[in-house]
């Protein structure tokens, strides 16, 4: 079965891009990511809910029985302009600006995106399948549609500065959202031991940015945070590349009113002050930040419209320093985790927890290798080694949430992950798959 599906994937690797992508989103991707689910989720609307374009908003609830609970919030994008809300400006936009359908948790995202709604690591060429910690968790899914990482709290009228449209109205109501899911899912689950609020991308910062709302909400027995490349960095001043971000959306979406909610632990003229204030608000809670230090997508949005120069190497600069003081920052609280792997060709090394685990792995002491001897590994074009544990974000997350461990790697620089012949064939065919 495997050698038949390799033989697929590199058949499909030779279609024109734009074709080739079409193939897999209808034909392989249940193969290529054997992960999906097809769970029985309860559709919930709630009054006073909106999306960006004043439409309803939906989320979703599965339902196992478990003591335990996991919140998934959706990424995709961010927006503070007619362009980037209204759809116009594609990637560097919000997600699903025109509203959350009825059959949205049946589509691509919601069924294949995060192995940790799915309770697996899709089985892949030459890996099999495995379980995660989360499988069998109660699990309230939280789409994304307010371009304000599911936290803002405002009503913007943007104008289109070509002309070519009326102004548009847009509902940047996350913060509401947010808290009538809580305060929905207490009475659902009044009982929690483990709580696990995670999220890739814009839904990464939603775990740092409503984690202090969200754990008062529902009082578990034991929280856990798990924010996937959605990094809060510290910005006391302008001289901190973050901060004219920062500066933006608090004017956008009226953040100081939801800020000023949060414990006095919190600087409000220091965002990034927020990892402090959750870790030293919940000391017995497990915290952690993974993330890629190429990431190439948020740290788009964080300085390429603010700062030049601003290609890609400059905007990759800036994010290692940024990155640099968050690990600083963490260091000085015993109970947040990080695992940082250097890069992957998956969604321009943006989300460690998305697709697939495949590349999600990080190694302390990664280096070119060592004596003539080691070439002759297999595979032989591999010049990377690990001299320290290879540790898979699957035994990151087992030893994080089931063993409360404290793990901390920050990879070093390397390319283990493009010398990769399992990579080099499936990364194509994902990206293809996400349209990128």
């Amino acid at each position: 079965m495997k050698r038949l599906l390799l033989a697929c994937l590199m058949a499909t690797a030779l279609v024109p891009g734009a074709a080739r992508a079409e193939v897999i989103v209808s034909t392989i991707v249940e193969v290529l990511v054997d992960g999906g689910n097809n769970y029985n989720w309860q559709k919930v609307e709630l009054p006073g809910t909106k999306c960006g374009n004043g439409s309803q908003f939906k989320f979703w609830v599965h339902r196992t029985g478990s003591p335990n609970l996991m919140f998934l919030f959706e990424g995709g994008g961010a927006c503070w302009d007619y362009d980037t809300c209204s759809g116009r400006a594609g990637l560097l936009g919000a997600a699903n600006p025109n509203g959350i359908g009825d059959d949205y948790i049946t589509q691509f995202t919601a069924k294949y995106v995060s192995p940790l709604v799915n309770g697996a690591d899709p089985g892949l060429p030459g890996r099999s399948k495995k379980d995660l910690v989360t499988k069998g968790w109660n699990i309230v899914y939280v789409p994304y549609c307010t371009g304000d990482v599911h936290v803002g709290n405002n009503v913007k009228t943007y104008v289109d500065q070509t002309g070519a449209n009326p102004p548009l109205t847009w509902h940047h109501s996350g913060y509401t959202n947010t808290i009538a899911v809580a305060n929905y899912a207490k009475t659902q689950f009044p009982n929690v031991q483990k709580m696990l609020m995670t999220g890739y991308s814009a839904g990464g910062t939603a775990t740092a940015a409503g984690y202090y709302f969200l754990r008062k909400t529902m009082n578990p027995a034991r929280g856990y945070l798990l924010n996937d490349s959605g990094p809060i960095f510290l910005a006391p001043n302008a001289t901190y590349r973050s901060r004219a971000l920062h500066d933006k959306i608090r004017q956008s979406w009226n953040l100081d009113s939801v800020f000023s909610l949060l414990p006095a632990s919190f600087n409000m003229n220091d965002f990034g002050s927020i990892n402090r204030m959750v870790a030293t608000e919940f000391p017995n809670d497990q915290l952690a930040y993974t993330g890629y230090t190429r990431d190439y997508n948020y740290s788009r949005f964080s300085y390429e419209r603010f700062h030049t120069p601003n290609d890609q190497e400059s905007v990759h600069g800036y994010w290692k320093q940024d990155q640099d003081r968050l690990v600083q920052e963490l260091n000085l609280y015993n109970n947040f985790s990080y695992f940082i792997p250097h890069h992957r060709a998956i969604n321009a090394s943006h989300c460690s927890t998305i697709i697939t685990f495949i590349g999600a792995h990080a190694c302390q002491k990664m280096e070119k290798k060592r004596y003539w001897y080691e070439y002759l590994e297999f595979p032989f074009t591999q010049t990377y080694k690990c001299y320290s544990e290879m540790v898979g974000m699957d035994v990151f997350l087992s030893r994080f949430i089931n063993d409360n461990q404290r793990v901390r790697i920050y990879e070093p620089t390397n390319w283990y992950n493009n010398e990769d012949p399992g990579m080099q064939i499936v990364a194509p065919l994902i990206n293809g798959a996400l349209g990128g």
